[in-house]
């Protein structure tokens, strides 16, 4: 018979204490998605605040990627280890941790004190600072819902709460553009006020739902394995789509395959080590539970649909549609931002809406619906021209956004309330895991998709679009066979690649001076490039939303065989009478 400490105990609290977790973790959710993706925008004037120029040297382009995915990469490594410790020490506790380091990460941002390539490692490491506080915020707060709030109404408070970090990463486009324009230091700095308030309000406010588990022994083995294991893989996923040699891609760099190797191995070590440990930090037969085994399975799926949709949208308006339409580059950044407002319009309006009806219908059905109807949006962007109308394109995101909060609610709900209440926090860690691992692979193979369209198509176009001017043969060989994530980086950073090419190297200064006036004023427009590399880049681009959209069907059909509703009643409960007793 289990002992008595081994059960949640409920601690007695007023009703509107639920109200108040859910307020307080959906601050720290929105924070720390909004860190996520801030950055997409406002590079150009970051690397201008610091003295860099990011195209100078090959050498930028890793540490670009490192500012981008380092908050990614911490935070992905360190969710599950940190939701099972939080299982045993106190999920409000830790989850009061990460608000802080949290913080402090974003004051050392804000201060970062170096310039050139000094600035960009600090830039990296600060990052990594706050990919630690938002793990444990991601961790934890799905759990702390979950022991807040009643069954019948933990499908719209998980659906705010996962809605919220959705969104979250499309906030930060919008509040990264706006804050570009008037300081770069601003970027770090709306997060401190928000950091220190949730902080303060986290420590006096929340509590614990229930208590932590006698056994607190510390699985290092499991937890050294994951960690090395998952760092295997975000490292060959991040340095797989950098140039390797004469290839414009690293997967026949061998750090690139060494480390997916023995990520996949030591992953594999992993789960046979957590059915061996006696106390294992994620207990591998939550598995066998079919509402989070399926659940985990699609939001892995969606994950990968939608986690580069914001790098390519991005590119495709910062680099290619904006200055199409005259907008200056410099001035990129906050239109891209603001462009994309439609789709989280679609998250927030759907997201509560599917959080309240799976309390009262369950996942199955909603879920399914949702992944349908990103498919269909994905479809729809894929018939896109290049220079198309912003209407269009602002519809058919919405319809991506509307799908993916449809799904979000209800298959986070389904998830949670799947799992004893003892291993909340570790299943809320897996969650975020498959998420933010899904959100990283999608990176990897839609930058993949891209470079390798580019590679074989950019050339010859790039060849043939200056053939008309009076430019050495040899200078646009070597603009032919610059590296195609270059050019995506030009693009994403608000650059005029041919204007910078001329106005920093000395075979550009040479052709300034002697090419005619009226064809230089030409290639140095803001039309010009984006226009010469619109169709390859377009090419590339329709094959990733058809991936896309493959990738939410598949979600979708797997979501339909998830089963009914199921919610685990007690830890004592044998399963089956648990099935039994919350099965509709």
């Amino acid at each position: 018979m289990a002992s008595a400490a081994a059960k949640p105990e409920r601690i007695p609290l007023g009703g509107n204490y639920k109200w108040i977790a859910l307020s307080n973790t959906t601050l720290g959710v929105l924070m720390a998605s909004i860190n996520q993706t801030i950055l997409i925008i406002s590079l150009p004037a970051i690397f201008r605040g610091i003295k860099v120029n990011p195209l100078g040297h090959s050498g930028n382009l890793s540490l670009i990627l490192w500012i981008l995915l380092g908050f990614n990469v911490a935070t992905t490594i360190l969710l599950v280890s940190f939701g099972r410790i939080s299982d045993s020490y106190g999920r409000v506790k830790l989850y009061n941790l990460g608000f802080l380091v949290f913080t402090i990460g974003s004051v050392l941002l804000f201060l970062t004190p170096g310039v050139a390539t000094a600035g960009e490692w600090q830039l990296v490491i600060f990052r990594f600072i706050q990919g630690i506080g938002g793990a444990f915020l991601f961790a934890n707060s799905s759990a702390i819902l979950t022991d807040a709030f009643p069954a019948e109404e933990r499908g719209l408070a998980l659906g705010l709460n996962q809605i919220a970090g959705i969104a979250g990463g499309v906030i930060g486009l919008v509040v990264g553009g706006l804050l570009s324009v008037v300081w770069w230091r601003a970027i770090f700095l709306v997060n401190v006020p928000v950091g220190l308030f949730g902080t303060v309000w986290a420590y006096i406010a929340l509590r614990e739902m229930a208590t932590t588990r006698d056994a607190k022994r510390i699985d290092w083995l499991g937890n050294l394995t994951f960690a090395l294991a998952l760092m295997g893989i975000m490292l060959g996923l991040t340095y797989s789509i950098m140039p390797h040699g004469t290839s414009p891609m690293g997967w026949h760099n061998p750090f690139v395959q060494v480390s997916l190797i023995a990520g996949v191995v030591l992953l594999a070590v992993f789960v046979v080590v957590e059915t061996k440990v006696l106390d294992p930090m994620f207990h591998v037969g939550l598995f066998k539970i079919r509402a989070f085994a399926i659940g985990n399975a699609t939001n892995l799926m969606a994950s990968v649909a939608r986690g580069g949709l914001s790098f390519m949208m991005i590119i495709w308006l910062q680099g290619i549609w904006l200055p199409m339409h005259g907008v200056s580059f410099h001035n990129t950044p906050l239109e891209a931002g603001i462009d994309t407002i439609p789709q989280m319009v679609g998250f927030l309006l759907l997201g509560p809406i599917s959080g309240r009806l799976s309390d009262r219908l369950g996942a199955k059905g909603l879920a399914t619906v949702g992944m349908l109807v990103s498919a269909a949006g994905f479809f729809l962007l894929n018939t896109l021209p290049a220079d198309f109308h912003y209407w269009t394109f602002a519809f058919y995101i919405f319809v991506v956004g509307a799908g993916m909060g449809l799904f979000a609610s209800p298959n986070t709900s389904a998830i949670m309330s799947a799992v004893p209440a003892r291993f909340r926090g570790a299943a809320s860690g897996m969650y975020a895991t498959f998420m933010n691992a899904g959100m990283m692979l999608s990176m990897g193979v839609f930058f993949t998709i891209v470079i390798a369209s580019l590679s074989s198509g950019l050339p010859s176009t790039i060849t043939q679009g200056l053939s008309h001017f009076a430019v050495p043969p040899a200078f646009v060989q070597g603009l032919a066979h610059t590296s195609p994530l270059s050019l995506l980086f030009a693009a994403l950073l608000g650059y005029n690649p041919l204007k910078t090419l001329f106005q920093s190297t000395a075979a550009g200064k040479a052709i300034v001076r002697h090419l005619p006036a009226h064809q230089l004023a030409t290639l140095q427009s803001s039309k010009f490039f984006p226009q010469l590399i619109a169709h390859p880049f377009m090419e590339a681009l329709r094959v990733v939303f058809l991936f896309a959209a493959a990738m939410t069907l598949l979600s979708a059909i797997l979501s339909w065989f998830r089963g009914g509703r199921f919610i685990y009643q007690d830890d004592d409960m044998p399963r089956a009478e648990a099935t039994k007793a919350s099965s509709e």
